[in-house]
C-alpha cells in the first residue's frame, strides 16, 4: 500500500536531518562538545565552509569566512527573512547581526556598535557594506532619508578609491582604519552619519613593495580620465611614466577594472555633495602628487642640491597653485630658527629626496582627511529638518585593520598591532562584563573564567615614561645625534627583562640566530612579531620642513589652503609625534566603544590565493589565534553553553511534553520546569534563571532537538497517511456500490474483496468481524516477508519496514533477534580477540577523524608487545622487580635542549612507564603524575608525554617518536587511565623544557619524513601527505 512507501520516505528524511549536523557542523561554536580543542573549532569551520555556510556564531559573535565567490544569500528576500526575527531562530548571517543590533537600539534606546576585524582580504569592508545596505533597504524611509542612505552607500567607493590599494594579500586592501556612526531618529530611520579615520598608510604614496600598488585613485585617473582631463592635468596614460607608481611593478590587476571604478567614483562625488570645482581641485592635487614624484635633483661640485626637472615645477605651480620660486627654494633648503633668528640651510641630495617625499605624503594624507570631513558634512544630521536629536540613537561600524605579521615589520605594523592589542583587551573585557551581567541579572552564580589578560602588553607599549611610545618620543626630541639604533639601545636599557620584550642583545643563543641586530620582538597575545627599527624615528617625527608648509598654506587651491593652515606655521609649539597622535586617537576610540553596546564580526580569509572552495588550515589556525576566537569561546562556555528566554524555549519544545502541549496556561518558569522534568534533564545539566533557562552541555540541547525533529516527522507522516486514507475510503465506497450492482456473476470474488475493503476501512477499530480478515492478512504478510529477510549478522542493521498495525511487535522481534545474534557472536569470540576489539574501540575514540594515519592502523592487529622478551635487558627486568612489563616498543627520544635523537625503549607496567637506554632506566613516568599525551594530526609518529614541571621527582616533558604511535598511545592511555587526556594538535605542540621554559614542535607537510631543528629554536617535523584512498 502507498502509505507504507510514505513511511520509508519519511524515515529517510528523518535520518538525513539527524545526520546533517555531522555533515555541516554546528552553527554556534558554543555548542561544540570539545570546545577547548582548536582542531575541533577549525574542523567545524571547514565543514561549514565546504557547504557554503560562511557564517557561524560564537554566542553573539559572528565568524565570517570569505568565500571568494558570489553567494545567493544577500537578496532583498533574504533581508526580509532576517528582519525582526530572533537572533538564534534562523541560520547565522551578517543580516542577523545587523537586525539584532538595530532592534536592540530601538527597544533599549542605547547606542550600539558593530566591531568588524580580520586581516587584509578577510572581507571586512564587504561586511560593512552589507550592513549599510541592510539598513538602507529595511529601515523606514522618506525622500530625505533615501538621499542620506544613498550618500552613505556612495561614500564607500570614494573612500576605497583614495584609501585602498592592492597589496600582496588583498587586491582591495583598506590602508586606513574607519569608524562610522549612523544616526537614527526616534522612528528608527537613518538621519545622519559621521566617519572617523585612523592611520592612513601615507608611506605607500612614495613607496610600494614589489607586487603592490599605490592608492587606487592614481590608476583610476590615468585609466578612466578622458583625454581632455589628462591634458589639463599634464598627465600621460601610462602609469610606468611616474616614479611613485613604478616601485611595485604592478600597474594593472586582473580582478580590478580601474576604468569602471573611475566612472563609479565620478558618479558618487556629486551625490555626496562635491561641486565640479571641488572635484577639479581634488584631481589637481592627485596629479600634483604624481608630478612631485617625477621631480628630480642633481648635486653640484660643492655638494649643493638643485632641481633638474624644471618642467615638473611648472606643472606643480599650475596644479597646486603655489609660487614656483618659493617651492624650488623649499625643496632644496630648510629654514631653521636658533635663538630667535631664522637661518636658511641647504639640503644635501638625500635630504632633498626626503623633503620631496615628505611633502607628497603630507599633501596626500591631509587631502584624505579633508575628503573624510567633506563626506561628513554631507552625512551630518540636518537640525533645520530635525529640530531636536534627543530622541536619536547611534549604531557605530568599526572596520579596522587586523593583526599583521609580515616578512618585514616596521612602524606601521607596530601601530596596527598595538591597535589590535587594545581591541582584544576591550573585546575580552566587554565579553566578560556582558556574561557576568547576564548571570547576575538571572540570579545564576558566576563562575570565574581563566583567560590571558593582555594588559601587560598594552602597558609595555603605552605606559607613560616607560612604554615604547614614550621612549620613541623621547628619542625623537633628544638633542644631539639620534638614530634608530640609539632608540633600540634605549629600549634595551629601559625594558630589558620584560617577559614580552626581546632583542638580539637580550636574547638567548637560539633566538639570536633568527633575529637581526636591528630588530626588537614583542610577544603579542596573538604571537611573536619582530619589528625592524629602521625608519621608526623618521616615521614618528612625520615632520614637514617649515618652509614647505609656508609654501603650501599660500596655495590658491582651496583644498590645500584648508589642509595647511597659516596658524600652523606661526605656532612654535612642536606637534605631537605620530605614535602619540595614534595612541590618543585610539584612547578616544576606546571611550566611544565602551559607551556603546558592542556586537562583533570576526572575518577570516580561507587561503592566500583568493580561490573559492580552498581551505588552508595553517592560515586559518593563525587567524583563529590572533582574533582571540578560542579565548572568546572559553569565556562564553565557562558556565553554560546555551541560554534561552522561557517563552522562546517553551514555544519551541512544548510538543515534547503532554502537559505543555498544545498550550501552557501557568507561569512560564513552571512550564519550563515541567517540560525539562518530562524530558529527563538532570539537575547538573541546567539552571533556571529569572527569565531564562541555562543549559550547560550541548549534547543536552542536541538530544532535545533530535526528539523535536522526530516528533515533527511523525506529525508529517500522520498528515500524509490521513490524506491517503481519505482517498482510499472514497474509492472503497465507490467499489462497494459498484459490486453491489453486479453481485450475481461476481458473488465469490466480490464477497472476499468487499471484506478486504471493509477491513481496511475499519482497520483502526478494535479487532472485530468487520476488520478481522484484513488485519490477519496484514500480520501474516509481514511475518512471511520477515522470515525471508532476517539479518544474518550483528553488523547488518536492515529490517523490513513494518505496517503501523505491527510496529510494536516488530520492535520486540527485532530486539529479540539482535540479542540472539549477539549472544551467538559473543560465544564465538576468544578472550584475545575481545581484548583486541576493546583496544581498537579506544583507538577509534581517540584518533578517528583526528589523525591522518589512523585509517591505515584500523586493519592491523595491535601486538601484546613490539619487543621480544630477550630484547629487554635482564638488569632492567630485575630493577623493575614485581612490576611486570605489559608492553614495550622501540622509540626515539629527542633531547629537550638541542633535539639530538637518541634510541630508547619505552616499557609500560600497570602503574608506570620507563624510558630505557640499554641497561639503564633513564626516566620513570608515574601514571598518576602524567598530565597528558600530545600527538600531531598528521601521519608522523611523534608524541609528547607531559609531566608536571613543579615536581622535582619528575623530569620535564618527554619528546618521543615511534613507528607504532597509534598502538603505543592507545595502550598507554588505557593503562594510565588517561584516554580523555590525549590531545591531538594540528599545527604545533608546546612542551616544557624546564621549569618556566617552553619548547615547540612545528609540523608541516613535505615530500618526505624529516625531523630537523627549525627556525627560532623549534623542532621541525616534515610529514609526507598520507594517501587515504
Amino acid at each position: 500500500l502507498s502509505h507504507y512507501h510514505i513511511i520509508d520516505e519519511v524515515r529517510l528524511v528523518m535520518e538525513s536531518a539527524l545526520t546533517a549536523r555531522d555533515r555541516v557542523g554546528v552553527q554556534d561554536f558554543v555548542l561544540l562538545e570539545n570546545y577547548n580543542s582548536e582542531a575541533a573549532f577549525i574542523e567545524n569551520l571547514r565543514r561549514r565552509f565546504k557547504e557554503n555556510l560562511i557564517y557561524t556564531y560564537i554566542g553573539s559573535v559572528l565568524v565570517s569566512v570569505n568565500p571568494y565567490k558570489e553567494l545567493e544569500i544577500y537578496s532583498k528576500q533574504q533581508m526580509e527573512r532576517y528582519r525582526g526575527v530572533s537572533f538564534y531562530e534562523i541560520s547565522p548571517h551578517i543580516y542577523a547581526v545587523s537586525d539584532n543590533t538595530y532592534r536592540a537600539m530601538r527597544t533599549e534606546r542605547k547606542d550600539q556598535c558593530i566591531l568588524i576585524s580580520g586581516e587584509s582580504g578577510a572581507g571586512k569592508t564587504e561586511a560593512s557594506k552589507k550592513i549599510l545596505l541592510y539598513y538602507a533597504v529595511t529601515c523606514p524611509m522618506n525622500d530625505h532619508m533615501a538621499a542620506l542612505g544613498d550618500r552613505l552607500l556612495q561614500s564607500n567607493p570614494v573612500l576605497e578609491a583614495f584609501g585602498n590599494a592592492k597589496t600582496l594579500r588583498n587586491d582591495n586592501s583598506s590602508r586606513f582604519g574607519k569608524y562610522m556612526d549612523v544616526q537614527f531618529d526616534f522612528r528608527g530611520a537613518p538621519v545622519g552619519g559621521h566617519i572617523l579615520n585612523y592611520l592612513l598608510e601615507k608611506s605607500r604614496v612614495v613607496h610600494q613593495n614589489h607586487g603592490e600598488r599605490n592608492f587606487h585613485i592614481f590608476y583610476q585617473l590615468l585609466e578612466g580620465g578622458d583625454e581632455d582631463l589628462l591634458n589639463t592635468l599634464d598627465l600621460e596614460r601610462n602609469p610606468q611614466n611616474y616614479q611613485y607608481l613604478v616601485k611595485g611593478n604592478c600597474p594593472r590587476v586582473s580582478s580590478i577594472s580601474d576604468k569602471n571604478n573611475w566612472k563609479v567614483v565620478m558618479k558618487a562625488l556629486p551625490v555626496i555633495g562635491f561641486t565640479e570645482e571641488e572635484v577639479q581641485k581634488l584631481l589637481n592635487i592627485i596629479a600634483g602628487v604624481l608630478h612631485l614624484g617625477n621631480t628630480q635633483f642633481g648635486e653640484g661640485e660643492e655638494g649643493e642640491t638643485y632641481i633638474t626637472t624644471e618642467t615638473q615645477i611648472t606643472k606643480l605651480v599650475k596644479l597646486l597653485g603655489v609660487d614656483g620660486s618659493a617651492l624650488r627654494e623649499a625643496l632644496t633648503h630648510k629654514k631653521l630658527t636658533a635663538k630667535g633668528e631664522e637661518m636658511i640651510s641647504p639640503l644635501n641630495f638625500e635630504q632633498a629626496i626626503s623633503a620631496r617625499d615628505a611633502l607628497a605624503k603630507a599633501v596626500y594624507g591631509r587631502t584624505f582627511t579633508w575628503l573624510v570631513e567633506k563626506i561628513n558634512q554631507s552625512l551630518a544630521l540636518k537640525d533645520e529638518i530635525y529640530h531636536s536629536n534627543k530622541g536619536s540613537s547611534v549604531i557605530g561600524l568599526l572596520d579596522i585593520y587586523g593583526f599583521e605579521v609580515l616578512q618585514h615589520n616596521s612602524f606601521e605594523q607596530f601601530c596596527i598591532n598595538y591597535c589590535n592589542e587594545k581591541l582584544q583587551q576591550l573585546f575580552i573585557e566587554l565579553t566578560l562584563r556582558s556574561e557576568q551581567e547576564e548571570y547576575e541579572t538571572e540570579g545564576i552564580a558566576w563562575e570565574t573564567v581563566q583567560y590571558f589578560d593582555n594588559k601587560i602588553i598594552c602597558d609595555l607599549i603605552e605606559e607613560k615614561h616607560k612604554g615604547i611610545i614614550s621612549i620613541l618620543d623621547e628619542e625623537c626630541l633628544r638633542p644631539g645625534e639620534t638614530c634608530d639604533v640609539s632608540f633600540l639601545e634605549k629600549l634595551e636599557d629601559t625594558l630589558g627583562g620584560h617577559p614580552h620584550f626581546v632583542t638580539h642583545k637580550l636574547a638567548n643563543g637560539k633566538t639570536r640566530r633568527v633575529m637581526s641586530r636591528e630588530e626588537f620582538r614583542l610577544l603579542h597575545y596573538a604571537g611573536e612579531v619582530n619589528y625592524n627599527v629602521n625608519g621608526f624615528l623618521d616615521k614618528n617625527n612625520d615632520l614637514l620642513n617649515r618652509n614647505l608648509k609656508e609654501v603650501m598654506c599660500q596655495s590658491d587651491n582651496q583644498i590645500l589652503s584648508r589642509c595647511f593652515r597659516r596658524e600652523e606655521v606661526m605656532d612654535q609649539k612642536r606637534p605631537e609625534m605620530a605614535a602619540t597622535q595614534f595612541k590618543n586617537s585610539l584612547m578616544k576610540l576606546m571611550e566611544i566603544l565602551m559607551s556603546k553596546e558592542p556586537s562583533y564580526v570576526r572575518c577570516i580569509k580561507p587561503n592566500d590565493a583568493k580561490q573559492p572552495g580552498r581551505f588552508d588550515e595553517v592560515l586559518v589556525r593563525h587567524q583563529v589565534k590572533y582574533l582571540g576566537l578560542m579565548e572568546n569561546l572559553r569565556v562564553r562556555r565557562a558556565g553554560f553553553a546555551y541560554r534561552r528566554r522561557f517563552e522562546a524555549f517553551l514555544q519551541r519544545y512544548k510538543p515534547l511534553c503532554p502537559e505543555t502541549w498544545p498550550n501552557w496556561h501557568g507561569r512560564l518558569v513552571d512550564g519550563v520546569s515541567t517540560l525539562v522534568n518530562h524530558l529527563g534533564y538532570k539537575p547538573e545539566e541546567y539552571k533556571l534563571g529569572r527569565s531564562k533557562i541555562f543549559i550547560r552541555f550541548p549534547k543536552t540541547l542536541f538530544t532535545t532537538e533530535d526528539a523535536l525533529e522526530r516528533r515533527r516527522q511523525a506529525a508529517e507522516l500522520i498528515r500524509r497517511c490521513l490524506t491517503d486514507t481519505l482517498l482510499l475510503f472514497v474509492s472503497a465506497c465507490i467499489l462497494e456500490t459498484a459490486f453491489c450492482m453486479y453481485t450475481i456473476p461476481l458473488v465469490v470474488y466480490g464477497s472476499v474483496f468487499i471484506r478486504f475493503i471493509k477491513g481496511f476501512i475499519y482497520r483502526h477499530e478494535e479487532y472485530c468481524p468487520e476488520n478481522e480478515y484484513f488485519l490477519d492478512h496484514v500480520r501474516y504478510s509481514f511475518l512471511k516477508n520477515l522470515r525471508k529477510n532476517l539479518p544474518k549478522s550483528v553488523l547488518d542493521k536492515s529490517w523490513p519496514t513494518p505496517p503501523p498495525l505491527v510496529v510494536e511487535a516488530s520492535e520486540h522481534l527485532r530486539t529479540l533477534h539482535m540479542r540472539n545474534m549477539v549472544v551467538k557472536y559473543c560465544r564465538r569470540v576468544q578472550p584475545e580477540w575481545k581484548k583486541q576489539m576493546v583496544q581498537k574501540v579506544v583507538a577509534s575514540e581517540i584518533f578517528k577523524d583526528q589523525k591522518d594515519n589512523y585509517p591505515q592502523s584500523v586493519g592491523r592487529l595491535f601486538l601484546d608487545s613490539r619487543l621480544e622478551r630477550e630484547q629487554i635487558n635482564l638488569k632492567v627486568v630485575q630493577t623493575l622487580g614485581n612490576d611486570k612489563v605489559q608492553y614495550g616498543a622501540s622509540v626515539t627520544k629527542y633531547d629537550r635542549r638541542g633535539f639530538k635523537p637518541r634510541p630508547r625503549q619505552l616499557l609500560l607496567t600497570n602503574t608506570f612507564a620507563v624510558l630505557v637506554d640499554r641497561t639503564k632506566i633513564k626516566q620513570r613516568i608515574d601514571y598518576t603524575a602524567l598530565r597528558g599525551i600530545s600527538v600531531s594530526s598528521l601521519s608522523d609518529g611523534m608524541f609528547v608525554l607531559h609531566m608536571p614541571s613543579e615536581d622535582s621527582k619528575q623530569k620535564a616533558d618527554a619528546v618521543l617518536q615511534c613507528d607504532h604511535v597509534i598502538e603505543l598511545v592507545t595502550k598507554l592511555a588505557m593503562m594510565a587511565g588517561k584516554i580523555d587526556y590525549v590531545n591531538i594538535s594540528p599545527g604545533s605542540i608546546r612542551f616544557t623544557v624546564a621549569r618556566g621554559k617552553e619548547g615547540i614542535i612545528d609540523f608541516v607537510r613535505g615530500s618526505e619524513m624529516k625531523v630537523t631543528k627549525g627556525k627560532r629554536g623549534h623542532l621541525l617535523v616534515t610529514v609526507p601527505r598520507t594517501n587515504t584512498t
